[in-house]
């Protein structure tokens, strides 16, 4: 297949290029600079510039674009660039796409359980769940009506709502590991709020799953089938590290720290993937123990 990728460069999209250009499909990257490929096509979201005849032919896309949503702050200045960043690239691909006379087939643009919001405890969420309050539900809800254009023409259309991916190449779990490895790992404020997460493996592997599943459009809850509260995934790091984890951040500490991103650490998401399960797809690491031990035996294979 030709699949077109925007992202390609981030955690997630440098793991499917990977992957799929092993299978033998042809990947074409859309990137900012200078196009370091043959295959490369430079575009410019913030511009609204892309070469719509560049994007005939592919029979998938897939947009996994975003500034780190834990990278810094949450300033308005910041927040800003958090939507831009999205909601502009997912939106100049879905309208650019439908306009091609040979439109793909398939579109899968990258969302997260954030829609859910950050105040849902131990409610167990699908994907026929509604929507959250705050500025990641917000954010997410916008990010998945910015394909729209795409959906009117024709276009299957699969929002991925992410949970945690772990990796010790980025993310969450590379910044965990050393205050782990430390002995200094420990439960998150109360430690019952609910963490949704899935492995790198899996969040390739839905990739590419979604790509080839004719019958599976609009949200997907892109999460392992077994989310633990923070205490218990915390306890689960900690036995895969052969370190204890006794610590504990308070929540008015996170609050102080990280001001409205702390509920990123303290939000609960207890996601389940429902639409996943009733397709058929396979997890490579259902339980997290296996995750964990796949993701460190990444990091020692780098």
């Amino acid at each position: 297949m030709r699949i077109l990728i925007a992202g390609a460069s981030g955690l997630i999209g440098t793991a499917l290029v990977q992957f799929l250009g092993a299978m033998g499909h042809e990947i074409h990257r859309l990137v900012r600079g200078p196009a370091m490929e043959d295959t490369d096509i430079p575009w410019d979201p913030a511009a609204g510039g892309v070469a719509r005849s560049r994007l005939e032919g592919f029979e998938a896309a897939v947009c996994l674009s975003g500034a780190g949503i834990a990278d810094e702050r949450w300033t308005p200045a910041r927040k800003e660039v958090l939507r831009s960043s999205r909601l502009d690239t997912a939106g100049l691909l879905a309208s650019a796409l439908a306009g091609c006379r040979d439109r793909p087939e398939c579109f899968v643009c990258a969302s997260a359980t954030g829609f859910y919001g950050a105040d849902r405890g131990a409610e167990v969420l699908t994907e026929d769940s509604p929507a959250g309050v705050g500025f990641l539900a917000r954010l997410c809800a916008d990010w998945e009506a910015a394909s729209l254009p795409a959906q009117q023409a024709g276009i299957r259309v699969a929002h991925l709502r992410l949970g945690i991916v772990l990796t010790a190449k980025g993310g969450a779990l590379k910044r965990m590991l050393p205050v782990f490895r430390a002995g200094l790992g420990g439960k998150l404020g109360s430690g019952r709020q609910f963490v949704s997460w899935l492995s790198l493996d899996d969040a390739v592997g839905i990739v590419d799953y979604l790509i080839q599943t004719e019958s599976i459009g609009g949200p997907v809850n892109a999460v392992a089938p077994h989310p633990l509260t923070n205490a218990e995934f915390s306890r689960a790091l900690g036995r895969s590290l052969h370190r204890p984890t006794i610590m504990r951040v308070p929540g008015f500490g996170l609050k102080a720290a990280m001001g409205e991103m702390s509920e990123l650490l303290l939000g609960s998401s207890r996601a389940y993937p429902r639409r996943l399960e009733a397709s058929g797809y396979q997890f490579r690491h259902p339980k997290l123990a296996g995750a964990l031990g796949a993701a460190l035996a990444e990091r020692q294979a780098n």
